[in-house]
């Protein structure tokens, strides 16, 4: 059986003002072209679909084209479980449509889903909260997929009367939640594969960073992160969103792992390679997996210069790029400096000005005196600010916004 594991779609994301709509409309076409040729039986969904909870209508429509592409008619199961980012009832408000279509929402922790049975001989024959048992006609073998979205205190208080009461309520909850079905569901005689929301690490590392921008994820008691040690023996996989940096979490009791978001979403991801998770399995085992690079999209870069000619240069190599620049000077930023940047590339997302500050400079503690005119007093502070006195034309364009009171 082979499945596919992607997750933080962020559909209806921006970057600054720029909308990745389009980029998303062409990796999601890759990841269902990638589908077809690896022959995939069940793609996986790991949260945070939307970038917020009311996503706009293209962004909704994006995702329900994109998952019925993927469930094939009913031939594939699609599995998408809500993130921080998504509103559990929305992920939920589609289910009773597109679970004929072989797709299954789950919004909030601890659902029972209901059993299904499809023309294509895909069926759950077995469901109970935060689990259910997977047939497909082609493998005489069940998936055991347990489920668990995005939870923090009020989700699980919602769903299952979860107190905050103390640090390690939730990840107690949760370990004991998941050790309780691999007790009753899950052996060797199917594929057990966990898949959720979470910030995870291993106990005693230090934490991978969120993404730039992330919503952080706070838990109960203020816990920030469920750590390896709380998956229990029994599981085979686990499937997590959240992280946008494909990654490898630890590989006991199985492998955990982020399969990352399909585009870089900040500055942050600058240089990274997306992919997806392609899973080969069997009863009881993992028999391969492989990561898959995604190719749609814009790259995020950074560049940091010192000379303008350097930043041109830079620019010209990278035109299919959003660029972040980083421009270390000695004055302050021309605007006719920046216009000719902005004309060499229309992807530069923002332009930073580094002031490069001397010993003396940083050692000067300005003294303004509030009886000079109002426009030496703006060159005074300015200078005081920034470690470099203000042009003319900026001195001029001060005095123009004079006037005009």
């Amino acid at each position: 059986m082979k499945i596919l594991h992607t997750a933080d779609w962020h559909l209806g994301k921006r970057l600054d003002q720029v909308s990745r709509l389009p980029e998303q409309k062409q990796v999601l076409q890759e990841i269902v072209a990638i589908a077809e040729q690896e022959a995939v039986d069940v793609v996986v969904v790991a949260g945070d679909l939307f970038d917020t909870f009311n996503p706009p209508s293209e962004a909704m429509e994006l995702l329900y084209s994109t998952l019925q592409q993927l469930a094939k008619g009913g031939e594939r199961l699609v599995i998408a479980i809500a993130g921080n980012h998504d509103s559990p009832e929305r992920i939920d408000a589609p289910d009773a449509l597109a679970r004929v279509s072989g797709i299954v929402f789950v919004g909030h922790p601890a659902e029972t889903l209901r059993l299904l049975d499809l023309p294509s001989g895909l069926r759950i024959t077995q469901s109970a909260p935060g689990f259910v048992e997977v047939w497909h006609p082609a493998y005489s073998f069940p998936l055991r997929l347990v489920h668990t979205p995005y939870a923090n205190e009020a989700r699980l208080r919602q769903a299952i009367g979860l107190e905050g009461a103390g640090e390690e309520a939730l990840r107690d909850y949760l370990m004991q939640h998941w050790q309780g079905i691999a007790g009753e569901f899950l052996d060797d005689t199917g594929f057990n594969l966990l898949v959720t929301h979470l910030f995870f690490q291993r106990e005693g590392e230090s934490a991978e960073e969120e993404p730039a921008e992330e919503k952080p994820i706070l838990h109960v008691g203020g816990a920030q992160a469920i750590f390896s040690r709380n998956i229990p023996e029994g599981y085979h996989y686990v499937a997590l969103g959240h992280l946008h940096r494909p990654h490898t979490v630890d590989n006991q009791p199985c492998e955990i792992r982020y399969a990352g978001s399909p585009l870089s979403y900040s500055f942050a991801e600058a240089n990274q390679q997306k992919s997806v998770e392609i899973l080969t399995v069997a009863p009881g085992r993992v028999v391969e997996r492989r990561s898959i690079p995604l190719t749609q999209g814009k790259p995020l870069l950074r560049y940091r210069f010192d000379q303008l000619e350097d930043g041109i240069a830079w620019l010209q190599a990278h035109t299919h790029a959003w660029v972040e620049l980083t421009w270390v000077t000695e004055t302050f930023l021309e605007s006719s400096d920046k216009e000719v940047l902005f004309a060499v590339h229309n992807g530069i997302i923002q332009i930073i000005p580094e002031i490069r500050r001397t010993s003396a400079q940083l050692a000067e503690v300005p003294s303004l005196d509030l009886s000079q005119d109002i426009t030496e007093l703006f060159a005074q502070y300015f200078e005081s600010k920034n470690q470099v006195p203000p042009t003319d034309s900026l001195r001029q364009l001060f005095k123009e916004i004079l006037s005009q009171d």
